[in-house]
């Protein structure tokens, strides 16, 4: 699952809004919301924040949560919170959280860097937009792994064994090992803790020391299970929430890895058939003519890797996380035309810039542990086990619908070496007594299936499902004015769209 963040604007700066000079405010939050809260919590729920200005347009502060919710005699960790205050001088309606998925992504990043992205300028003038990077993310208490140059070696280095033999299967579990090693070495005890529950129960408590009653909250991609998953905690406490590009809580991380697969090859195709009428194309004659091709490509990377100017070797896999990168957002289709023209032409410098991208890597460093905290959560969410019965199905699925991807899609699993088991149970979410909640889903989103917003909107006993018809990851703010109208009258004025609502 990866996050809003990875569909922003390919190689083309920042999109931060230049917010005006908010009317001057008080550097404190509202008066903790504390009723009902049992004694031992009341020091983490009765906080006062205290805020300072950052990055010259925000506000920022810290939240101390309990390590482990089930015992907090266990220590604290810090969260890392910005606030985008609303323009004009109008009252806020109230504090708005927002989360860009991942697991793993900087809410904070998203929100400093592209608040105009994440939410429409109506929204923004009447709510606190919140940011914060989860427990595990970013700034706050974080997982820690490896260094720059052992995660390069980890993501980049290519097997020495043929794709699927005993000896491949063999060096990647090796460093898996060595990864999650190192997770568990340096991340000073927190790797239990990494869970969406745990993150949940800490939106609970942002919502308090905030001073709101109820959690208005928007959440992308893997947010949208982080915001399921608070509804079904706290289901009295759900206000305005608009879960946008579902993940299917009932789905397992095995089952998600197929779909995803599928979905992608999907949106490739898209893409292609788009391509195909560019000039700049470098392939040419059908879709299914030009998929064959690229296959064609991604075998001869696989044999032949294409060395980049920085000494890192394009083999068949990075190839593919370049693809990905691109196919989150159709405005980046022509960064991947970019890419393929030159690996075509024997250049891997724009498909390695396009995964750099992907892993938030830049100048041979990395800016985030995005990779790290992702499977943090995946590894404690998402409990282990596939038969080989479930593997054999799930590949002939691969092979009959995502051909082109099939080959370089799934293998060992990092988390059948995690340190710790799942804590985890998957299945659905019904949230039985929360207000209407609003799932946007898009029909051809290549990283959550359209089937999965239509599946939680289903789960929930409040969903309401709006549908996006089009391309890309994630629906809201992407210019569809249809649901962008049905997103905004639902947060501003409380008004649930139609069940149903289709966007085209």
């Amino acid at each position: 699952m990866a996050s809003l963040v990875a569909a922003t604007l390919m190689l083309s700066g920042c999109l931060s809004a230049m917010i005006p000079d908010a009317a001057p405010r008080p550097t404190t939050s509202k008066t903790p919301v504390t009723a009902g809260v049992p004694a031992e919590l009341l020091p983490y729920y009765g906080q006062t924040l205290d805020w300072s200005t950052c990055y010259d347009l925000f506000d920022c502060t810290t939240v101390t949560a309990p390590l482990d919710w089930a015992d907090p005699s266990k220590g604290d960790i810090e969260l890392s919170v910005i606030r985008s205050r609303p323009e004009g001088t109008a009252e806020p309606i109230g504090s708005l959280l927002t989360n860009p998925g991942g697991p793993g992504a900087s809410g904070v990043e998203l929100i400093r860097d592209s608040v105009g992205f994440a939410v429409s300028e109506p929204v923004r003038q009447q709510y606190d937009v919140i940011g914060f990077d989860p427990r595990g993310v970013g700034e706050s208490t974080a997982v820690s792994c490896f260094d720059a140059s052992d995660m390069d070696a980890y993501l980049f280095d290519i097997p020495e064994g043929e794709r699927r033999s005993d000896a491949w299967t063999d060096e990647i579990v090796e460093r898996q090992t060595e990864f999650a090693e190192a997770c568990e070495s340096n991340s000073d005890g927190i790797l239990p803790y990494i869970t969406t529950e745990n993150s949940a129960r800490d939106m609970d408590l942002m919502r308090a020391v905030l001073g709101d009653e109820q959690l208005s909250y928007l959440g992308y991609s893997y947010g949208t299970l982080l915001g399921a998953t608070y509804a079904e905690l706290f289901p009295e406490k759900v206000g305005r929430l608009v879960l946008d590009g579902a993940v299917d809580p009932s789905v397992s991380l095995f089952e998600l890895g197929t779909v995803q697969g599928v979905g992608f090859e999907s949106a490739l195709r898209a893409y292609m058939a788009d391509c195909l009428t560019d000039d700049e194309c470098p392939f040419r004659g059908s879709v299914d003519d030009a998929m064959a091709d690229l296959a064609t490509l991604l075998a001869s990377v696989e044999r032949d890797p294409i060395r980049a100017s920085d000494g890192r070797l394009l083999g068949a896999d990075s190839l593919m996380t370049a693809i990905v990168s691109a196919l989150y957002s159709q405005e980046s289709w022509g960064y991947l035309t970019l890419a393929l023209t030159d690996a075509l032409q024997g250049n891997a410098d724009v498909a390695f810039q396009l995964a750099d991208f992907y892993y938030n890597r830049q100048d041979g460093q990395y800016l985030d542990n995005s990779t790290e905290a992702f499977t943090a959560y995946n590894c404690m969410d998402y409990p282990v086990g596939t038969t080989d019965e479930q593997r054999a199905e799930a590949r002939a699925r691969l092979e009959a619908e995502a051909p082109t991807i099939a080959p370089y899609w799934g293998g060992p699993d990092t988390c059948e070496v995690w340190p710790y088991p799942a804590t985890g149970v998957r299945g659905p979410i019904t949230a039985d007594g929360a207000a209407p909640i609003v799932v946007v889903g898009t029909t051809n989103d290549p990283a959550t299936p359209y089937s999965w917003s239509v599946s939680l909107a289903d789960q929930l006993s409040s969903g309401v499902l709006v549908t996006r018809v089009g391309e890309g990851h994630t629906g809201y703010n992407k210019g569809n004015a249809c649901v962008d109208a049905a997103v905004e009258s639902y947060l501003l004025d409380g008004t649930v769209p139609e069940d149903g609502l289709y966007c085209e």
